[in-house]
């Protein structure tokens, strides 16, 4: 499909909407005058009432195209009354503040439009998160059913958006970058991401198109707020996976706030339900704090610190695995002698003051420290045999017909990795009446010690076989004997010391503005970054990037609730370490940053059905990138050939229905097309690692109607088959084999006992509980067998390779407890 067809789609899919209500929307959430949710602040207007929940949001409907006031009340705060005149499906927000002191006024003729509609970000509740099950429950867990997003692992916490790879997305917790570890290489070795869910108040998603205040990254942008709290609070969850425990704690002036959450994660549950038998004893513990002081009115300080422990020690023991045609049923058994032993260690502090120097101008300081130590270590021999299954309908592994190959697979490696990441950073904020100016520059030193020592040998039928892009000798054993070197089939040694110094820095305008009745809003903005990579046995040049880019959003008077956006521009990815390391362990400092012109068409379209609100998005984009650094991925690691000599694109077409498909619950269906190739030093056009064609995924909330306290939610994911499980030495011009389908479905029942909807009795015992629930979480409830990747095996007669597929989870059960106080 081209870039014409895809606008010809997009084009279609916006027409002829129309209008389902008549009535507009106020919401938003009440602070009070030190900048805490206010929570029971009754809201009325045109007989409706609404009420502020714990966290100060509150939401109502008003009706359209006249003039309506909102009255806002509070037993021990003075009133607001507000009056707007919005238009039909408008959203206004509203984010007002109470005090004690004077009574508040307002009237509003032409409200604007939710701040983060006009941008394209994608809000995700975080009780939500906290709800809907999955093998890795959390942040990632849903936006992997976002459209554009994708993963075909359930234990990894990593994504790919619309063709970019792991490496390409930015995190932030707090305004700060947070980042991935280094030298994970499968998902079950992750353990927890760095979001502590438990701690979360805001979850903003962008799939491409950002700002230029976000850093310089390809693809994605996830900016995490962590809640201030306003009063005492603790929170447990449980599981046969493991469990957390966070507690907020307000001091007596209500000047320190603090949450603090931890975590522990065992993912034993879900590796024994592998092919491959283990001795598995993980270990995941991490704790986090957010820390809060108001100096003053004017003066914040915050302080967010993590440590964070995994120890992954592993020890194969047998395999079995089936696979083949009914008519040709065969199956591999490995023996495992050896064990794995992984440890790594994070620890991460920052400290960001804020002070409003005038109401309409505040400036931030940053300054944080993200130290790993990581280490990978193991010596694991599998010894395998191949062989066709009776024709008798026997499936027992060791009963075969014949063994078409035997042989055997040393794996050892000694890596090391120790890595210092600094930054400095001030940012600030200017607005005017309907515009708004931010800025900010950074500095960041990265200090990398990193060894590298692996190597493999395969024997086959009792013979060495020999590195695949090494010449050597003719090898005719067992006809002839062989007399070239014996070398590892693969071997990578290296010892790199280095420090890269960044400079970055970004101005952008935010203007909102009117052309008759139509609304619009634009934002321009650039960024800039020089860096220099020092350690390495080549010289490093000083290199620097500009990326300029630009947001256009539209909402014309129509009587439907429309905004059409355009966003995009010139994004760079300068290397960070990883991508500076080449396929042989050695460091090249003078790889260039990736280039990307990245262009989105969106329609974001408001309705109701059923008298419940519904969004309906759409968006089109084409990526051009140049200076591309390729690159392999296998399971989760990812390896760069460490050059810029090719180019690629991406392009594709996203949809996402959401809103209260049952009422008072929020669920969505996302639909993706996605297709990215890349030219290789002019070789052609070949599919990307994540040129992952069709998505499908549906996040659903529902309750029994006769029993509302029970609850149900569904996680359902298919995607198609990834271009992988080609051996790792093969060319992928020559041979490229694509994945079978990712297909899954988690599905969790609960039996809630207590919610922020519960009359409980003062003289109960669940009088003290916020929330509590109790339910059965079923993983992969169809027990599909999805591949991450393959493992090649020989056919000592034929000659032929076999690809043995290496099967994700399979259908597991899971308890689990959530309470809140």
């Amino acid at each position: 499909m081209n870039c014409s067809k895809l606008i010809f789609v997009f084009l279609f899919f916006c027409i002829g909407c129309i209008s389902f209500a008549q009535n507009a929307h106020v919401k938003g959430i009440i602070l009070d005058s030190e900048n805490r949710p206010v929570s029971d602040v009754n809201i009325s207007s045109s007989g409706k009432v609404a009420q502020t929940n714990s966290d100060g949001f509150f939401e109502i409907d008003v009706p359209s195209n006249k003039k309506v006031s909102l009255i806002f009340t509070h037993i021990s705060l003075k009133m607001i009354s507000l009056t707007v005149n919005l238009k039909p499906n408008e959203t206004f927000v509203f984010n007002p503040v109470m005090n004690n002191t004077a009574e508040q006024m307002g009237e509003v003729f032409v409200s604007s439009t939710n701040k983060k509609r006009v941008q394209g970000i994608v809000t995700i509740d975080a009780a939500t998160i906290r709800k809907i099950p999955g093998a890795n429950a959390g942040i990632e867990n849903i936006l992997k059913t976002l459209p554009g997003v994708n993963s075909n692992n359930e234990l990894s916490t990593q994504y790919a958006v619309r063709g970019g790879n792991y490496d390409e997305n930015l995190v932030y917790v707090n305004e700060i970058e947070v980042y991935r570890p280094f030298l994970i290489r499968s998902g079950q070795q992750e353990g927890l991401s760095f979001t502590n869910t438990g701690l979360v108040q805001n979850v903003d998603f962008s799939a491409g198109g950002f700002q230029a205040k976000f850093g310089d990254k390809l693809s994605s942008v996830l900016d995490i707020t962590y809640r201030k709290p306003t009063e005492f609070g603790a929170s447990l969850e449980a599981s046969l996976l493991g469990g957390s425990v966070s507690v907020d704690a307000v001091s007596k002036n209500k000047k320190w706030s603090a949450v603090t959450g931890v975590r522990y994660r065992n993912n034993s549950l879900l590796v024994n339900s592998q092919d491959t038998q283990t001795n598995y004893t993980p270990t995941f513990v991490d704790v986090q704090t957010n820390l809060n002081y108001d100096i003053s009115e004017k003066w914040q300080m915050s302080f967010l610190g993590n440590i964070s422990q995994n120890k992954y020690l592993y020890q194969p023991l047998t395999r079995e695995t089936k696979f083949g045609t009914i008519d040709q049923p065969m199956a591999l058994a490995v023996y495992y002698e050896g064990r794995e032993k992984d440890q790594y260690d994070t620890y991460f502090w920052a400290l960001k003051t804020t002070y409003k120097v005038s109401p309409s101008f505040t400036l931030k300081v940053i300054g944080s420290l993200f130290h790993t130590k990581e280490k990978e270590h193991f010596d694991i021999l599998a010894q395998y045999r191949l062989g066709n299954v009776n024709s008798d309908g026997t499936t027992d592994v060791d009963d075969v017909d014949f063994s078409r190959g035997i042989g055997s697979q040393l794996n050892h490696a000694r890596n090391d990795l120790d890595a210092l990441i600094a930054n400095a950073e001030i940012k600030g904020f200017k607005e005017w009446r309907n515009s708004q100016l931010e800025f900010g520059i950074k500095y960041t030193r990265e200090s990398i010690r990193d060894r590298v020592v692996e190597w493999e040998v395969i024997d086959s039928a009792g013979f060495s076989i020999n590195p695949p892009i090494i010449i050597l000798p003719q090898n005719n054993q067992p006809n002839e004997p062989y007399t070239g070197p014996l070398l590892p089939y693969q071997d990578v040694r290296a010892i790199n010391f280095n420090t890269i110094n960044r400079f970055s820095g970004y101005a952008q305008w935010n203007q909102k503005a009117e052309i008759g009745t139509t609304q619009i809003w634009y934002n321009f903005g650039a960024r800039f970054q020089s860096w220099n990579v020092t350690g390495a046995l080549e010289e490093g040049k000083n290199q620097i990037v500009f990326s300029p880019r630009a947001q256009f959003a539209l909402k014309p008077d129509w009587d439907t609730d429309m905004v059409f956006r355009l966003s995009g521009g010139l994004y760079h990815q300068p290397p960070f370490y990883r991508e500076l390391r080449d396929l042989n362990g050695v460091v090249d400092p003078n790889v260039k940053a990736q280039e990307s012109v990245h262009i989105v068409l969106s329609n974001d379209y408001s309705f109701k059905i059923w008298n419940r609100p519904f969004k309906w998005v759409t968006e089109i984009y084409y990526k051009s990138l140049s200076d591309v650094n390729v690159y392999s991925i296998d399971n989760v690691r990812i390896r760069y050939v460490a050059n810029n000599n090719a180019k690629a694109y991406a392009q594709g077409l996203d949809f996402r229905l959401n809103g209260e498909f049952v009422p008072g619950t929020e669920s969505w269906i996302s639909f993706g097309y996605l297709k990215t190739e890349e030219n290789y030093e002019g070789k052609g056009y070949i599919a990307r690692p994540t040129d992952q064609r069709l998505k499908f995924a549906m996040l659903f909330q529902d309750y029994m109607p006769n029993i509302p306290s029970v609850k149900l939610y569904l996680n359902l994911v298919y995607n198609t088959g990834l271009p992988g499980g080609a051996p790792s030495y093969s060319d992928p011009y020559l041979y490229q084999n694509r994945l079978n389908d990712y297909r899954r479905a988690d599905i969790g029942f609960a039996k809630v006992f207590v919610d922020s909807s519960t009359k409980i009795a003062k003289t109960n015992w669940l009088k003290n509980f916020k929330e509590l629930s109790v339910g059965v979480e079923i993983f992969n409830i169809f027990n599909n067998q999805n591949a991450i990747t393959n493992t090649w095996v020989r056919d000592v007669y034929s000659k032929n390779q076999y690809a043995i597929p290496n099967y994700m989870t399979s259908r597991v059960f899971n308890v689990k407890l959530n309470a809140r106080l």
